[in-house]
């Protein structure tokens, strides 16, 4: 192949060791401490597509051809052992110290990270806003591994259609590559721009939004050869570089959206030192260069890989045994210790004897097997372990189906019941109950970044009677609630939630910016009610906070509530308006696997007035009832938890799919009396109820 004989001959750089040192170094201490961006992360990136394209081309310009066997078995062999010990070690961990309600997710994470999609795992998880309370994982810094796997996979084969081009072109094999790399790097780094603005969270884990910094170390690697700089410059550039890394975090950190443009600071800073330990001539003896290349650093660039591996599992797993948001200096250093400690015997437990061993054992196929041999084991302890898991959530749900054991929101209709309730594990299971409680409406509901409206109906469609659910997430845990009564009555049921988007006629705001998503939703709600014309809506009547932002109450009424209430008056749909739900400082889910069922208690007034704020409106639409159910959720002041041996809250403050339909007797009457025209079945939920409610005292439900 044209160019073969041109192949550059490079010497090995002990700088790049030293690099990498510090780039672990500066994560694991920006983690530990102050919990923001490094730019460490960034680097590793530059300086894998930095050795791995150098190391293709010139593999490809030496025999034609790349191997590709040999090649990926190489890197499982240098990567799987290393990595499925960790994920192992995390497995065991979070058995023994996370609260059960986070072992599916854990178990989920694993079984990600150790198949190399982990970032796309994530990307996933945190468009869903009803997963925004989850705690981070121990393994989400895997994220990187699944974007430098995924160019694993790729990179080969760019390389290889960039020789066909040059053997078909006449060019040079390096000229051929540098234009395709060159072109990913223009397409990834304009494409990160946009996603970035766009959607930051999603950006951040998006291996399209990171490949430009893997295509910059490779354009690097091609073009680095004719690169002639002065001893001066490249002494500037060496401690320019290397200062602008170190500070990267103080300046960047969380202040700016990321990657997008802030990732230009890390990524520019690596291409900087690259540069000046680039040259014919050895480094000066005053160079950063000179300094990366000193023994300590080499000796830890060798350990990097497992260092940060290490350094995060063991930070999460200290924060959850002391209780703490962020580490004391003492605690940094013990977590900073023994993630060094970790990574030596990894290095020396597992790197170097699966070295010898496949030292005599040159076929590919042998290194590809040492590999996978290391994370097939970790992917059949998660299979057993989450069907352990499923085995426990049948076990409860059989129970559960005891009524007098699991009543839910019905134990506070019936003294008698409360007074006796048997001590039994909570229902649902606190290891699923998030999932199984989100997948029941999933298709129901629009997403955050979505305008159109997702409408789901139940019932007969020619029902005398339909009922509209309209709102955000805190209208949508009334669902199950709804649908139980809707049943029992044969009416219809129709649904229209969005993730964070209130049913309102304010312009809102989601995570600091102006949420357009939410106003066009809104507006074609607004029209889809029209055209449906139902009897009724059912939505949130006022908005609770966690203890009250300042200068607000930590309860109100919008007025963008009211006026939406008014046009629904001009369309003759009646308004049933529930008063918002508790919050609380703590999820309760693993509250209660850590403290038990009985210490998971809030005071109402931590998220809710003293009194419904849509008491104090002047001008109520005629159309609109109130419902407060507050008295069943936080009984003499205190919002339980935990409520008829049912898990009430899944998270801080959604209802369990369990409790909302447990809700239902509870809600029922408050329906009925604010719909005396609605159509009503011979026999009631309560009535249907039977001896659950066989004690239960005669009350008036407050609605108005």
């Amino acid at each position: 192949m044209r160019g073969a004989s041109a192949a550059p001959r490079t010497a090995k750089r002990t700088d790049i060791e030293g690099l990498r040192a510090v780039a672990a170094l500066l994560i694991a201490v920006y983690h530990i401490w102050f919990g923001t961006v490094s730019g460490g992360v960034d680097v590793f990136l530059v300086l894998t597509g930095f050795l791995i394209t150098g190391s293709l081309v010139r593999a490809m310009e030496r025999d034609g051809r790349l191997a590709f066997g040999a090649f990926w078995s190489k890197l499982a062999r240098r990567l799987f052992p290393s990595g499925a010990v960790v994920l192992a070690a995390v497995l065991v961990g979070a058995y023994l110290l996370l609260p059960r309600s986070r072992w599916t997710d854990v178990i989920a994470d694993v079984q990600a990270a150790a198949l190399y999609y982990g970032n796309w795992h994530l990307s996933l998880g945190s468009v869903d806003y009803m997963a925004d309370n989850s705690a981070a994982g121990p393994v989400q810094h895997f994220w990187s591994l699944g974007v430098q796997g995924q160019f694993y996979l790729v990179w080969p084969l760019l390389i290889t259609l960039a020789g066909l081009v040059a053997v078909r072109c006449g060019v040079r094999v390096r000229t051929a590559a540098l234009t395709a790399v060159g072109t990913v790097l223009a397409v990834s780094f304009g494409y990160s721009l946009w996603i970035t603005a766009a959607d930051p969270v999603w950006a951040y884990f998006d291996t399209g939004a990171r490949l430009w910094e893997l295509a910059l170390g490779g354009v690097l690697a091609l073009v680095i050869a004719r690169v002639r700089l002065s001893g001066p410059v490249r002494l500037v550039l060496g401690w320019t570089g290397l200062a602008a890394l170190v500070l990267c975090g103080l300046v960047v950190g969380d202040a700016l959206p990321y990657p997008g443009l802030a990732s230009l600071w890390p990524t520019l800073a690596a291409v900087a030192v690259l540069l000046a330990g680039a040259g014919g001539d050895g480094p000066g003896r005053l160079s950063a260069t000179r300094l990366l290349g000193t023994r300590p650093l080499v000796w830890l660039g060798g350990r990097a890989y497992t260092l940060f591996l290490w350094h995060w599992p063991i930070l999460v797993f200290y924060l959850e045994v002391t209780g703490l948001d962020r580490p004391t200096l003492g605690g940094g250093l013990f977590v900073l210790g023994s993630a060094f400690a970790a990574a030596l015997l990894t290095s020396r437990l597992v790197d170097a004897n699966l070295t010898r061993l496949t030292r005599t054992l040159r076929a590919p196929s042998w290194s590809l097997a040492a590999g996978v041999l290391f994370v097939v084991p970790v992917l059949l302890a998660g299979l057993v372990w989450g069907h352990a898991i499923e085995r426990d959530r049948q076990l409860r749900m059989e129970l559960s189906s005891d009524p007098m054991s699991y009543p839910g929101a019905a134990v506070t209709l019936n003294p008698v019941l409360a007074e006796n309730l048997p001590a039994l594990p909570v229902y649902p299971d606190t290891a699923t109950v998030a999932t199984d409680t989100v997948d029941q409406t999933r298709e129901c509901n629009a997403l955050t970044d979505a305008t159109e409206v997702v409408t789901c109906e139940f019932g007969d469609p020619e029902a005398a009677f339909t009922l509209v659910l309209a709102g955000s997430s805190h209208a949508r845990h009334w669902f199950q609630a709804l649908r139980t009564i809707t049943e029992q009555h044969d009416w219809r049921l129709v649904m229209m939630t969005k993730n964070a988007c209130q049913f309102s006629a304010d312009e809102q705001v989601y995570r600091g910016d102006p949420y357009t998503e939410c106003t066009s939703w809104n507006a074609d709600v607004m029209e889809r009610i029209a055209e449906i014309g139902p009897d009724a809506l059912f939505t949130t009547a006022t908005r609770t906070t966690t203890g009250g932002e300042e200068g607000e109450a930590p309860e109100r009424t919008p007025e963008g509530y009211v006026e939406r209430w008014r046009q629904l008056e001009e369309l003759g749909v009646a308004v049933l308006a529930v008063r918002d739900t508790p919050r609380f400082g703590f999820n309760v889910a693993e509250c209660v696997d850590r403290e038990g069922a009985g210490a998971c208690v809030e005071e109402q007034s931590f998220s809710m007035a003293e009194r419904p704020p849509y008491e104090e409106l002047a001008d109520v639409p005629g159309n609109t009832r109130f419902l407060d159910l507050t008295e069943h959720l936080c009984g003499d002041g205190v919002c339980r938890g935990v409520i008829g041996n049912q898990l009430a809250y899944y998270d801080t403050n959604h209802f369990s799919h369990a409790f909302s339909r447990s809700l239902a007797v509870v809600l029922e009457p408050y329906l009925l009396e604010s719909l005396p025209g609605a159509p009503v079945a011979e026999t009631s939920l309560a009535e249907a109820a039977g001896p659950l409610l066989g004690a239960a005292e005669s009350t008036e439900p407050n609605a108005s």
